[in-house]
């Protein structure tokens, strides 16, 4: 009976060998994604899909609105000044106060660009950079005089949004970088491109055009303000310095202070925090790999982690899935907390700034002080405010920066009533 009970065992043994092998080596799937080239110029992801259709599949999925898991975010296309009043005081004056929606997914670039009520007949081309894969044929064409281009006559000609093409070069799939102002941002600081690590890549894909920037005067080139570092105080120490000639987004109709526009600078933000300095790149996280009958490739719907929380994170992360969402949770709350905080703060300095302005006897110096505190302090609020991770790629900076915002608008408020009571002698 033993002896029968051990033969089986072998002989068991030996079935699920041979079905392990030829499982392995004779019928496994394939382990990734087979590469097809596409024609250059070929845009449209309908026709990439019908070689990459899981890719493509992905791809669709941003076109779902939805708020966001966490409750922060989300890409459902609301006005941001509805949870955040103080927008339409501290953007008055200028387009963000008008139109100032929630980011929605790549395949909207366009359509949302086309829809702000922020473009005015005066809009330049420079506003299409990060907004349509044709980038890199209109930029060969016409080099940065595109960027002066009335938008108004770039449009007709603009067919598709952020697509394949923005990232991956159609005849080998590689990943690549289109925005030349990320290529010569980074050229700047003695890093090329094209020799970049397909890891380094995993992140400057999404870099070139989550990031600050700003408009050179008179040309309207794309410039990323990076030559003294990536962190908000030594952005705003390259913007002091005036480069070619910028001094301002925009004037404050009611301060009279002379305002910078922070953009959306995941990019720099993430690359101090925990992840960026572990390597931890972003389409780790936004676009995870998965699997689909054995083959791996990555994942096309690029959204928030806690959406793929298994894929995303759980790959380096032990802890359970609620575990994670509720420490993203908590982080973001203390954000929000300390963004509504400083958002109201710098609002009240505009106040109090302007009340100072309109009193005949003001001491003009202390007034030109409070004005440069109140710059530096919605600097620190509003770029915050228009990174989209709710301050989770870089907590501690995060929260360290909207604190010197909330402490340089109260120095803003007192400057400026000192300004009044010292020209009345009291």
């Amino acid at each position: 009976m033993i002896k029968k009970i051990v033969f089986s065992g072998i002989a068991l043994a030996v079935l699920l060998g041979v079905f392990i092998v030829a499982r392995v080596w004779l019928f496994s799937p394939e382990d990734g994604i087979k590469r097809v080239s596409i024609p250059e110029g070929v845009h449209d992801p309908a026709e990439w899909g019908k070689a990459y259709p899981l890719q493509y599949q992905g791809y669709l999925k941003n076109r779902e609105m939805a708020p966001s898991p966490t409750g922060f975010g989300g890409s459902e296309k609301t006005q941001k000044a509805v949870m955040e009043p103080a927008n339409l005081m501290n953007f008055k004056g200028m387009g963000f106060s008008k139109d100032y929606t929630e980011d929605r997914g790549h395949p909207y670039a366009l359509e949302d660009l086309r829809e702000t009520e922020r473009l005015t007949p005066k809009t330049t081309g420079a506003c299409m950079t990060c907004k349509t894969a044709q980038i890199g044929g209109i930029f060969k064409d016409k080099g940065w005089a595109y960027a002066r281009t009335p938008l108004t006559d770039l449009l007709p000609t603009l067919k598709h949004p952020i697509t394949c093409s923005n990232c991956h070069d159609p005849k080998t799939m590689n990943l690549r970088v289109m925005n030349p102002a990320f290529i010569e941002a980074l050229a700047k600081k003695g890093i090329h491109v094209r020799k970049a690590s397909r890891a380094e890549m995993r992140s400057y894909v999404c870099g070139q055009c989550h990031v600050e920037y700003y408009f050179e005067p008179e040309t309207y080139r794309v410039v990323f303000p990076w030559n003294k570092g990536l962190q908000p105080e030594q952005m705003y120490a390259y913007y002091a310095e005036k480069p070619a000639g910028f001094t301002q987004d925009w004037v404050h109709p009611d301060s009279q202070t002379k305002m910078l526009k922070a953009q959306h600078p995941d990019y720099e933000t993430w690359s101090t925090g925990t992840h960026g300095m572990a390597g931890v790149a972003c389409a780790d996280c936004h676009m995870p790999f998965l699997r689909e009958s054995g083959r791996k490739y990555s994942s096309h719907w690029v959204t928030s982690p806690m959406r793929t929380v298994e894929e995303s994170c759980r790959t380096c992360h032990t802890q359970s899935k609620d575990w994670l969402m509720a420490r993203v949770k908590t982080t973001q709350r203390h954000v929000w907390d300390m963004q509504l905080r400083a958002g109201s703060t710098v609002s009240r300095a505009h106040e109090a700034i302007a009340k100072a302005a309109a009193d005949s006897r003001v001491n003009g110096a202390e007034l030109e002080n409070a004005r440069e505190l109140l710059r530096r302090a919605q600097w620190y609020w509003d770029i915050v405010s228009a990174e989209n991770s709710m301050g989770f790629h870089n907590p501690a900076q995060v929260l360290n920066t909207l604190g010197q915002s909330v402490d340089l608008a109260h120095q803003a408020i007192a400057t400026a009533n000192r300004a009044v009571s010292a020209s009345h002698g009291k």
